[in-house]
Order: structure tokens, then sequence, then C-alpha cells
């Protein structure tokens, strides 16, 4: 039998319970449009432009992501009403990725759909929401499925769909090459 040491402050075992799992019971989800670019972002801290940011790193004018540093820059003053806070996007447009949108400018576009798009600054825009409702796997195939038609009459091949899982604040993305994942094959 075990003799345990419930004392923290000397090295114990602490009781460390496992939460609640909730059912799936329609939570709800909001489907965006995955955007064929790079991963940026704005830090913005005490209403000052304090950082930015490419998806592994620190970036500034002369060591950038894409050129995002040279132009969040030019544009401190209207990114700092994002408010403080770190603001993630998609950097897209002509030289990033395969600019599938044929963008004729580089832009950025916020990740939080949440936010109301009258309040964001006139240089960003929110990612295109497909869907938002409850989780079902068919509202997925069906978000996958229109926006394949949409995109192909629109004249660009998208690169798939990104899932926010409300209730667990996490994501999952699903695209149209590799869908059973970059190293399998599609399923």
């Amino acid at each position: 039998m075990f003799d345990y040491d419930t004392s923290p402050a000397e090295g114990g075992v602490e009781f460390k319970p496992w939460g609640k799992t909730p059912r799936n019971k329609g939570h709800q989800i909001t489907i965006t449009e995955k955007l064929d670019g790079t991963n940026a972002c704005v830090i913005v801290r005490d209403g000052e432009l304090v950082g930015l940011q490419s998806r592994n790193r620190l970036i500034k004018p002369g060591d950038d992501n894409m050129g995002f540093a040279f132009w969040a820059v030019d544009r401190a003053e209207e990114l700092v009403k994002l408010g403080d806070g770190y603001h993630y996007g998609e950097w897209v447009g002509p030289g990033i990725q395969k600019n599938p949108h044929m963008l004729e400018t580089k832009q950025f576009f916020l990740f939080n759909t949440f936010r109301p798009a009258e309040t964001l600054p006139e240089c960003v825009q929110n990612v295109p929401v497909l869907y938002r409702g409850p989780y079902k796997p068919a509202a997925l195939e069906v978000t996958m499925r229109d926006l394949w038609a949409n995109a192909g009459a629109a004249g660009y091949i998208p690169e798939g769909i990104i899932v926010y899982f409300h209730d667990t604040r996490t994501y999952m993305k699903d695209t149209f090459a590799n869908r059973g994942g970059k190293w399998q094959a599609d399923l």
C-alpha cells in the first residue's frame, strides 16, 4: 500500500482531477476558408504597435515575412485600432504561396471572425466565414463541397477549411489536397 505525502510544499503528490468531457450535442462551430498565404501576427500593447511575428518567430522590416513587417510598420497608426493583444491572421497576395484568389495586392485577413467587420481598420479584413452553427460531420462535407463549387465558379482552386470549435476553443483544418494529412495517403 502506498503512503502518499500530500504536502505540495515538500514535493508531495497532489491530486489533479481530469475535467469533464463535454458530450457531442451539436456544439457550435465556425468554418472559415483556409487561405493560401503565410501566418502573421500584429502585437499591440498600451495602444502601440510593439511587435510582429510569423508562425515561428518575431519579425521586423529587413528580417521579414514576405513583406508583412514593412506593410505593418507603414500602417501602425491603423493597426493599433485593433486594440491591445496578439492579432493573428493570414498574409496573402502576389508572391505568397500560390495566390489562388488572384489578389492584386497583399492583404491581411484576421482569424478572429467574432470581431465585427466594422470595428476593423481599413487595411484588415476577416477571413471568409462559410458556416456558423451546430457541429455535424455533414456540415463539414457540405461546406467543403460548396467551397469547391463556388471557388471553381470564381476561377480559383481553394486550399480548404478551418473549423473552430467554440466550446473547446480549438481549431482543425481540412484541405482538398492530402485530406488524410500530409504524411498519409488520402482515405
